[in-house]
């Protein structure tokens, strides 16, 4: 600790009250206010100062002492050079980390305090906006919104408005009539209170958010024209079965029409047939949705009729003369037990619903063909949107596909590239055109695009030819995202 002895030379001193001057000493007595540590040792000022009679005698004042100017104030224990020090470092890191910092440069401070003197540091001096971006926050999501006004030249907030009104941002944007530039999304009540509180005012569309409308679009034409897609599925190879023998063996105990014979057949020859392939065993266990120990058995298995040992030969069933009945209605597309039941028992049937129930089961389970499916249209959208240096071989084969299949697509991929063009090579001139082109267009999803485009055309055109943006607003609103999730479940407590 170092400690330094100093007193005030001076005459007299100015009442704090009312500013006279006073040379009339009272007493005098000693202060120790902290100051900045030097070499990282503390640094203590034993300051002895004089309190003087004050000679006006209507100040409220009797006496009052001396304050050395940038070095002391009223009740202060530090002096003004670490006051501001500590404040900066408070400014910096805020109150915790500050506080750690503050003890690594010799300088004992609670992190309350450090807060306390960030709060009392005068509000700085904001000049008047030129470029404005406004956006919505949440406070409650779906429920309680604001607006967050940020200053685009220096990237700064600059106010919260307490809902997202148009109103409420007219009434803001009328005080500061030195705006030029609003940078907003395509929300209207952002519009109109812009139009009402800054008429003079340029109103720029965020290009962002023009993006994000056009592929909102395509994706939705994509999904209205998702049977075109199908041009890209491969057909699936069909699997070599090995001839059926139009009669069974004299050794197999089950005949043709039995629906375990006909179903350990079939699951015998898909089974090879994916074997023979070059499906392992675990792939046609995959493919065919059976248990391991069934894929050996049947894989095992030379003939179907091996696996009949055992069986009841030539068992009948009181649903054999109304299978052909049942298949009939299965392939026109009934496949409700119950109905079926129901249908077949004024024909003579006395079974129970579980023998058909168990009959359509076999059907409903029996191995399909394996096929690929079609992209999805958010992948086709997708390979439309980005840039087409950045398709793959595969992808770009695909999507010429695609547009060689439909010309509805095919239109789209063009109006989306020279809206592209439009947008990074900022030709805000070419828009009318381009709408032009798209209403002549079948592409119902466009046209929605358009109309909108239409009726904010002159910011829209602003948009895609000035340099401004609201990409710092967003980044703000980002900010005001992250606060609130650190910040959940925590709240305030009063003293009281």
């Amino acid at each position: 600790m170092v400690r330094v002895d100093a007193q005030c030379t001076t005459a007299g001193a100015a009442c704090a009250g009312c500013g006279a001057w006073s040379t009339r000493v009272h007493s005098s007595y000693l202060r120790f206010p902290a100051d900045v540590p030097s070499a990282g040792r503390r640094v203590i000022l034993r300051l002895r100062v004089r309190r003087f009679r004050c000679r006006n005698i209507t100040c409220p004042r009797r006496t009052f002492v001396e304050q050395i100017s940038g070095l002391t104030r009223r009740y202060g224990q530090s002096t003004e050079r670490l006051r501001s020090t500590v404040a900066a470092v408070g400014l910096a890191l805020a109150g915790r980390a500050g506080a750690r910092l503050a003890a690594v440069l010799g300088v004992s401070v609670s992190r309350s305090t450090i807060l306390r003197l960030v709060d009392t540091l005068p509000e700085p001096e904001v000049p008047s906006p030129r470029v404005v971006g406004v956006d919505e926050y949440a406070t409650r999501k779906g429920r309680h919104y604001g607006t967050v006004l940020v200053d685009v030249e220096t990237r700064r907030p600059i106010d919260l408005l307490p809902d997202r009104e148009a109103a409420s941002l007219a009434a803001w944007l009328a005080q500061r009539p030195d705006v030029e530039v609003v940078c907003r999304d395509r929300a209207p009540f952002f519009a109109e209170g812009a139009a009402t509180g800054a008429p003079q005012a340029v109103q720029v569309a965020d290009r962002w958010h023009l993006w994000h409308n056009l592929s909102e679009a395509a994706e939705r034409c994509v999904a209205q024209h998702r049977r075109c897609l199908r041009v890209l599925t491969p057909t699936a190879p069909q699997p070599e079965t090995e001839p059926v023998p139009t009669a069974d063996p004299p050794t197999s105990p089950w005949p043709r029409g039995h629906r375990f014979a006909d179903r350990t057949r079939s699951r015998h020859a898909a089974v090879h047939a994916l074997l023979k392939a070059g499906h392992s065993r675990r792939s046609v266990q995959r493919h065919l949705g059976m248990t391991w120990r069934t894929v050996k058995q049947l894989a095992d298995a030379a003939m179907p009729e091996e696996l009949f040992t055992g069986q009841w030969q030539n068992r009948p069933s009181v649903l054999d003369d109304y299978k052909p009945y049942l298949d009939d209605r299965w392939n026109k597309g009934c496949t409700n037990a119950w109905k079926l039941w129901e249908e077949i028992v004024p024909l003579g049937y006395n079974g129970s619903y579980q023998r058909v129930r168990a009959y359509l089961h076999d059907k409903r389970t029996s191995p399909r063909p394996v096929t690929a499916r079609p992209p999805s249209p958010r992948a086709v959208a997708g390979w439309i949107l980005r840039h087409p240096d950045t398709l793959t071989e595969s992808e770009e084969i695909q999507l010429k596909a695609v547009r060689a299949h439909c010309p509805e697509l095919d239109a789209l991929t063009r109006h989306v590239r020279s809206f592209a063009n439009m947008l990074t090579g900022r030709q805000g001139e070419r828009l009318p055109g381009w709408l032009d082109a798209v209403r002549q267009e079948d592409l119902p999803s466009l046209h929605t695009l358009a109309a909108g485009i239409d009726r904010d055309r002159d910011a829209v055109i602003a948009g895609l030819t000035l340099p401004w943006n609201s990409g710092v607003v967003e980044g703000h609103v980002n900010r005001i995202k992250m606060l609130k999730r650190q910040m959940f479940g925590r709240r305030l407590r009063s003293s009281a």
